[in-house]
């Protein structure tokens, strides 16, 4: 299955610029200024290695790109 190797992905690097969410808690998986690796990516959603170690898919409102 594809979603298992995305472990592996490195496609680029983004920046948490808020975790201010309206309808679920993202505070504890993301850290407000903390560099992400992104992993995979949708139309709305970038999927990052979180605090826990492991994949996970926000909206990518939360994000900016770093140069």
């Amino acid at each position: 299955m594809l979603h298992e190797t995305w472990n592996e992905n490195n496609l680029r690097k983004v920046k948490t610029v808020h975790t201010n969410a309206a309808k679920y808690k993202v505070s504890d998986m993301l850290t407000e200024g903390k560099e992400y690796t992104v992993v995979n990516e949708t139309e709305e959603y970038i999927f990052v290695k979180d605090n826990s170690g492991k994949v996970g898919g926000y909206y990518k409102t939360y994000f900016e790109d770093v140069n």
